[in-house]
Parts: C-alpha cells; structure tokens; sequence
C-alpha cells in the first residue's frame, strides 16, 4: 500500500530530525570555520544518537533483537559516517571560496560505491558458499542417520543444544556456524565403526573400544576428503571427546587446546547421551544428568560450558 510505504519512508528519515534541529539551533551564516566545524561536529553526534536509539527501539518492538547485538554493526555504520562527513565538511569549505569545489567528492563517492558494489558481490558468493556447505554437512548427516538412526537422531539433538551454548557464550557469528556443523557431524566418523560394536548391548572390551575411540581421527579424515570449510569443521571433531583434564583421546589436550566448539559439543554430546535410553542402559533423569554435568565441572568438562548447559536446563 502506497500508505505503508510512506510511513517506511518517514521512518527512514527520521535519523535528519536531530542534526536539523541543531542546525536550526546553532547555524550562523556569518560564523567563521572554526564554527562551522563545530556546528557540523554536534550535528554528526546528534545524527550518531539518534539514529541510534531509533534503530535500536525499532529492532527491540519489530522483531525483539537484543540492543546489544547492534552495537558493532552501528558502530562500523557511524565509523563510516562520520568518515564521510570530513569530506562533505573539507568540500564545503572549498565551495565556499571556488563553488566548483562542491563536486570534487563525488569521484571519492563513486570510487566508494564501486568497492561496496565489489564487496556485496564477494560477500554474495561466500554466503552461496556457506550455504553449499551446510547443505553438504546435512547430507552427510542423514548419511549417518542411515547408517545409525540413534547417532543420527542423537546428532540432531546435540546441535539444539550446542548452538544455544554457542549463543549464551556469545561466540560470534562464524564460531556459531561451525558449533553447528561440528555437532551435526562429531559422529561422521562412526560410518567406519562395524555396527555390531556400536549397537552392542552391554559394556565394550578393551579392543571393542579401542575400535570406537577412533571415529573421531576417521570423521576428521572423512571430512578433510571434502575440503573447504568441512576440512576446519574436521579438525573440531577430532578433539570432541578430549577432557578438560587432558585425560581423553585421541591428543591428550587440556584446557584451553582445545578449541572452545570442541568444548561445547562434547559437553552437549554427553547430556544428551545421558538423557537417551541406549541399548545398554535406560536414560538419565534430567536432574540426574544435570548433576552428572556438576560432578565433572572442571575435569571432564569446561566450567564455562557446564553453567551454560545448567543454565538453559533449569526448569
């Protein structure tokens, strides 16, 4: 509707109400340089500010995004901005003396236009990329799916519960993605194990899990094999069931090795082991595995890990 465009429009607008009223305030037609700069400096802060605070509110009430995920796009916005606005300011400054001078920024603008218009391409192809990836790793998924339908069922569960640690962590964006696809695929590695160790009923002998422990060395050189980004999200595999203490397999990390999605996924992994009937053993009750989780801060798991998963398994 015509209508709703022009409320759009005026919203969009309604960042220039704050420089226009310290214009309306402060301009002086007959004030010196330093003046000006100084008039234009308090209308860039009011601009910054008010735009701020109007894309903050209407975020917040249109789809509930969280302030304090705008901060580092706005900032690099205002970075931009007030950028600009030295060149707009320099510009006027020369028009007033030789009025030609208004035009020199615009090869700058075009030069800027060019490399946004460049940037948005690469930004296209590696976003068609990503997707690709994703794509791959959820083929592979169903892969191990139907191969196990616990380790695939169990796969899925684990990459709800990676991703909202990711989250309360506050890993960035990319670190997000990748604690997805590393707990999609920690079990790729299981298609190599025969199915007669993996569905066994009752405990493992030592040569039977020696078997086992090496899915994650396979699911890494299984994920190499198709390159690219799975090849990073291989090497996180491997090191999803090493301990906080440095007593796992197949290094022997500790810490801070390990990378921090390794850390998650392999606390994720356990909790939701332990809350799954198995062909071994009947499920844990949540407050029986939310202890488990407690009994091993610090030893088998990250302490940072462990608060994040009680925090989001309260009742």
């Amino acid at each position: 509707m015509p209508s709703e465009r022009i409320v759009v429009a005026i919203a969009n607008a309604s960042y220039t109400l704050a420089p226009a009223i310290v214009f309306l305030l402060y301009y002086d037609r007959s004030a010196g340089p330093g003046a000006w700069a100084a008039v234009t400096a308090a209308a860039v802060c009011a601009q910054f500010l008010g735009d701020a605070a109007i894309s903050t509110v209407r975020e917040y009430f249109a789809v509930r995004v969280d302030p304090r995920l705008l901060v580092k796009p706005l900032a690099w916005i205002f970075f931009v901005d007030a950028c600009l606005a030295t060149v707009g300011f320099a510009a006027s400054l020369a028009g007033s003396r030789w009025t030609p001078a208004y035009f020199l920024p615009l090869s700058l603008l075009l030069l800027t236009r060019l490399f946004a218009q460049e940037r948005a391409v690469r930004l296209s192809k590696a976003l068609e990329l990503s997707a690709a990836y994703r794509g791959t790793a959820f083929l592979l998924g169903d892969v191990v799916k139907a191969d196990d339908a616990y380790t695939g069922a169990h796969s899925r569960d684990v990459v709800e519960l990676a991703v909202a640690v990711a989250d309360r962590l506050g890993l960035d964006g990319r670190s997000r993605h990748l604690a997805e696809l590393t707990a999609l695929l920690h079990d790729i590695g299981k298609i190599k194990i025969p199915n007669t160790i993996i569905n066994k009923e009752g405990p493992l002998t030592a040569e039977e899990r020696a078997i086992i422990n090496t899915h994650t060395i396979e699911g890494e050189r299984l994920l190499s094999r198709v390159g690219g980004l799975l090849t990073e999200v291989g090497h996180i595999v491997r090191f999803c069931h090493e301990r906080y203490d440095g007593h796992g397999y197949p290094d022997g990390l500790a810490g801070e090795e390990i990378p921090i999605i390794a850390r998650i996924v392999c606390c994720c992994d356990a909790f939701n082991a332990m809350t799954t009937t198995r062909s071994y053993r009947a499920a844990m009750s949540l407050a029986e595995a939310r202890t488990e989780l407690e009994l091993n801060r610090g030893t088998q798991f990250d302490p940072d890990v462990v608060d994040a998963i009680l925090a989001l398994t309260k009742g």
